[in-house]
């Protein structure tokens, strides 16, 4: 009995949350919980981005400028660790946590005491990997992909702690994904059958199980680097029997699947964003749920076309040339389906549809270009140019943050209580889309022509498009301050937001009031 009065004195003293610094070191509950999330994701996203503006400093004009070869490495080589582990699948994380129990109706999030050890454990994995900038000999400059024998045989001594701190963020995603899984099992509200969730909890859900297949992957690709460097074994030193390609077998078989956990999560957000301002239902709710779902099993099929150059049995290129064509098709299934939910809609166009809209035109562009890469002959042109740079940042930064973005002009009402400044977001959306264009269209071009990546120099043919490229950057990177400067206007006050915030909005999430109470569904709603 005195368990139960206890339980109830303690459900009595949450109604009042702890103040100060310690209701963000302690808190459980999700809301919080994202919050940290997403400022966390922005504040890597503006430290990855000014590294990503010292590699276009450097590259504005041809021969050395500013920097060393080795710290332009290291740059390049963080600039990708920090904008994937530390921008990208933290901002989808904190975007989980915050609208996925509001989506299916439950009170928070299943195992609420790891989701916080979860998020305060990658703070100290990005000082880790940060700090190592400052070591003798300099941090990690063996590229984001850490292929052997560089990080390895010729890698700095830095080495560990950008192993060490690998494994704290896989340790945090496995547990991330662990969480996703066990609420959106067990916790959805009566009536929340599996084919009525939101398409953003379903691309999640399988995102979720890939984090937990590929990651412990990455885990033992990371130790055996050390192991190779530290301890004398040779998985991948040739001379000791072991082989340099096999890491890249290993790596990209985490790495493929990777590249779809930061676009998936992606897809649910326009699957919501897209519905509301045609106000339309998703055309084809189940067909996108099964081309998620085969996206997700065809990811780990082609991890190899990203090794064509290899020297790989012709029998493997082309299974794996065939695989990657195969995975466009239930791609292409959902821009199909996004183009047919605003056929004949009543289309609005305020920011997040206007971030949605452009994220379904760059996706494309940045998936056709993948469609030239998946062919072997020609990718033995395209490979290790500036043509694959362009093609994944169209997908990643057109596709993956545009999202990010659009969800945050989306759902930030429903966090604040207040709706952002119209105004302000319609200019930070037309300098980020005429920026990022200007900055990563002519990649293709200079990468056709033969640029290759990651040098931190070039021939001075490529002159001209690298000014245009790195002003692109710049105006880019300063785009994003007009974002920032949204986000903190919206949260100290404004016109008051509605429940339902958005005309066209279905679900859950837009029944409670805004801002969102700290606890919603204590009981849990019925859906019809």
């Amino acid at each position: 009995m005195s368990a139960i009065t206890h339980e109830h004195e303690h459900d009595h003293d949450h109604d009042h949350k702890p103040t100060g610094i310690k209701r963000w070191l302690f808190t459980t509950n999700h809301k919080d919980i994202g919050t940290m999330y997403l400022v966390f994701a922005l504040l890597m996203f503006f430290i990855g981005g000014s590294m990503a503006m010292v590699i276009r400093l450097e590259l504005f004009q041809p021969g050395m400028q500013f920097v060393e070869p080795q710290f332009f490495n290291q740059m390049t080589t963080v600039h990708g660790l920090i904008m994937v582990f530390g921008a990208v699948m933290p901002a989808f994380t904190g975007l989980a946590n915050w609208m996925i129990p509001m989506m299916i109706g439950a009170p928070d999030m299943a195992l609420p005491r790891m989701n916080n050890w979860s998020f305060w454990i990658l703070p100290f994995a990005f000082l880790i990997l940060l700090l190592s900038l400052f070591m003798p000999g300099g941090g990690p400059d063996f590229g984001w992909t850490f292929y052997a024998p560089l990080s390895t045989t010729y890698s700095n001594d830095s080495t560990a702690l950008f192993v060490f701190s690998v494994h704290i963020m896989g340790i945090s995603s496995i547990m991330g994904a662990i969480n996703v899984i066990v609420t959106i099992w067990n916790m959805r509200a009566p009536g929340m059958t599996w084919m009525k969730m939101p398409l953003f909890v379903w691309t999640w859900f399988i995102t979720a199980f890939l984090l937990i297949m590929v990651m412990p992957v990455l885990a033992g690709a990371v130790t055996m680097v050390l192991t190779d460097k530290y301890f004398g074994t040779s998985f991948f030193d040739a001379a000791g029997g072991g082989d340099p390609v096999l890491f890249q077998h290993i790596f990209w078989f985490f790495g493929h699947p990777e590249v779809y956990i930061m676009i998936l999560p992606a897809f649910g957000i326009v699957s919501a964003i897209i519905p509301t301002f045609a106000r339309k239902p998703l055309f084809g709710y189940a067909s996108m749920v099964y081309a998620t779902a085969s996206i997700a099993v065809l990811s780990f099929l082609v991890w190899a076309h990203h090794m064509f150059t290899t020297g790989m049995p012709v029998f493997a290129t082309l299974f794996f040339m065939y695989c990657t064509m195969l995975i466009a098709v239930p791609t292409g299934v959902k821009v199909f389906n996004w183009v047919a939910t605003m056929w004949r809609g009543a289309m609005t166009f305020e920011v997040p549809m206007m971030f949605a809209l452009a994220f379904i035109v760059l996706f494309t562009i940045g998936g056709f270009s993948g469609l030239m890469l998946a062919i072997t002959p020609a990718d033995f042109q395209y490979h290790d140019t500036y043509f694959v740079v362009a093609h994944f940042h169209y997908v990643l930064v057109s596709g993956a943050v545009f999202s990010i973005i659009a969800a945050a002009y989306y759902w930030l009402p429903k966090w604040t209580g207040y709706m952002y400044d119209e105004r302000l977001g319609q200019l930070h959306f037309w300098c980020s889309l005429i920026s990022v264009n200007l900055l990563f269209f002519p990649m293709h071009f200079v990468g056709l022509a033969g640029m290759p990546r990651r040098i931190p120099d070039y021939a001075l043919q490529f002159a001209d498009f690298n000014a245009f490229i790195s002003v692109g950057g710049f105006l880019f990177g300063l785009s994003q301050l007009i974002f920032v400067w949204v986000i903190v206007k919206c949260a100290r006050g404004g016109e008051k937001a509605t429940a339902q915030v958005w005309e066209g909005a279905e679900g859950l999430e837009w029944q409670v009031p805004s801002p969102a109470p700290y606890h919603t569904f204590d009981t849990p709603p019925e859906v019809k």
